[in-house]
């Protein structure tokens, strides 16, 4: 039996249910007795209420990947992904999912084309190219719905092979907020004293490029002194004369 790719946690307090997918979400796997697209609706739907869903996984199958993308947003309560490590390629379909995504400062996210092995004769190679190109088109849905980039920028971030790190993924839309980041930016985390020095050093880099700035204009200005190469044909000729001789 292959080991299920998900596994859910309770919490008796809260009485929330946290879902965690690590590691590859296989297309293989959903089709063994023990992990089955029914038995994961079957978990999910014992949920009641809102469900955190924590990603780091390297991706893996678009199929399986579209299966938990379509059951957790038919999830009539709240779904908050939280990425913790790594939500690439396949991973990245069911992040967009989350009525809210969340990243750690220290996650990224990775996009890409997809691929597929093909063997056969010309057609049949063919046919796997117009295939990955829809498998393309199907991707950049779920990508559009919840980031609101135009296709033809979510296409090129594909074609390029796009990592993002967590200030990245915020600012193109694939994630809300960066976790433990306070409303304007900075980190919970980070004391005030550290906070209070960070004006001072601004002003103080602004200083520094400002004197360099001040440098480079004084060595503009600097003529560098003329030098006549210019020699007469008669000390040629002298010179001339000496190696001659």
């Amino acid at each position: 039996m292959k080991p299920k790719f998900w596994n859910w946690l309770d919490d008796a307090d809260s009485g929330e249910r946290t879902l965690m997918l690590n590691g590859a979400i296989t297309d293989e796997a959903w089709f063994d007795d023990d992990v089955t697209p029914s038995k994961f609706r079957a978990e999910l739907n014992k949920c009641h209420g809102d469900i955190s869903v924590w990603i780091n996984s390297p991706g893996g199958g678009v199929r399986a990947a579209a299966q938990i993308y379509n059951m957790l947003m038919e999830y009539p309560g709240n779904v908050c992904i939280r990425i913790d490590g790594l939500a690439a390629s396949a991973a990245t379909i069911v992040a967009m999912a989350g009525n809210t995504v969340e990243i750690s400062p220290v996650g990224c996210m990775f996009v890409h084309n997809p691929e597929a092995m093909s063997i056969g004769n010309v057609s049949d190679h063919k046919l796997t190219i117009e295939m990955l190109k829809e498998v393309k088109e199907s991707i950049i849905n779920a990508y559009e719905i919840k980031t609101g980039l135009s296709r033809k920028e979510l296409s090129e971030l594909m074609d390029n092979t796009s990592w993002m790190c967590a200030q990245k993924a915020v600012r193109l839309g694939f994630a809300d907020k960066i976790m433990y980041w306070d409303d304007d930016g900075g980190s919970d985390v980070v004391s005030n004293d550290v906070r209070q020095m960070l004006p001072r050093l601004s002003k103080a880099m602004d200083a520094f490029f400002e004197e360099q700035s001040k440098i480079m204009a004084q060595t503009k200005s600097i003529e560098p002194p003329k030098i006549d190469n210019r020699v007469s044909a008669d000390a040629l000729m002298s010179r001339l004369n000496i190696i001659i001789h």
